[in-house]
């Protein structure tokens, strides 16, 4: 496997792209495919985490259509601040200023949309293995993963439906992983949706 150089994945780091605005994962509102997926959650008790949030457009979209048990995670302060102006009356003490393999909790869904592809490759195993165990028995992490070769030049990095296998089958039953079908233009074909379930321990 093709290594990744090495970068700083500082809280630093991140803020400094918000504030240069080196943002080109962030398409300015919630995707698609992530939408589609929440249009069907039925259970809106559900305590659902989206970790490396970003601006969290998913959160702002399962906020306002009656999932009040969101929490946004991310290493930067800015983009819960976004966040917090964009939904004013969105719970402070839902919006987690902390380094994803640093959380403690667990939910019934780890919403996934561009935090594992900004991940370096050596922490993508530590990333299959922590949604696990922050994950009650029987819940899901589902979202979208790319679907592009590795690439030195990230984040995001690229990565494939064998590699990403490798990792989450040891913790998970792989119920779908394949190509999306309604991703936005300029990721079509690039892009996996995925709905695993946690094992049984």
């Amino acid at each position: 496997m093709k290594k990744t150089k090495k970068y700083s994945f500082s809280p630093e780091f991140w803020s400094q792209r918000y504030e240069q605005n080196e943002t080109g994962w962030d398409i300015g509102e919630i995707s698609a495919p992530i939408k589609a997926y929440i249009d069907q959650l039925k259970d809106k008790k559900f305590k659902i985490l989206i970790p490396g949030a970003g601006n969290a457009y998913e959160a702002e979209y399962l906020f306002q259509n009656g999932f009040k048990n969101v929490y946004v995670a991310d290493i930067s302060e800015k983009p819960l601040k976004n966040l917090k102006s964009r939904v004013t009356d969105f719970p402070e003490e839902q919006l987690l200023h902390i380094d994803f393999f640093d959380i403690e909790d667990h939910f019934d869904l780890i919403l996934e949309q561009t935090f594992f592809c900004a991940l370096p490759v050596s922490s993508r195993q530590d990333y299959a293995k922590k949604s696990a165990e922050i994950l009650k028995r029987n819940a899901l992490l589902s979202g979208l993963l790319f679907n592009f070769p590795l690439t030195e030049n990230g984040p995001p990095f690229g990565g494939s439906k064998e590699e990403y296998l490798m990792y989450f089958s040891p913790y998970f039953k792989i119920e779908i992983l394949e190509p999306c079908y309604n991703s936005i233009k300029p990721r079509q074909g690039n892009e996996l949706f995925f709905k695993f379930r946690k094992k049984p321990v």
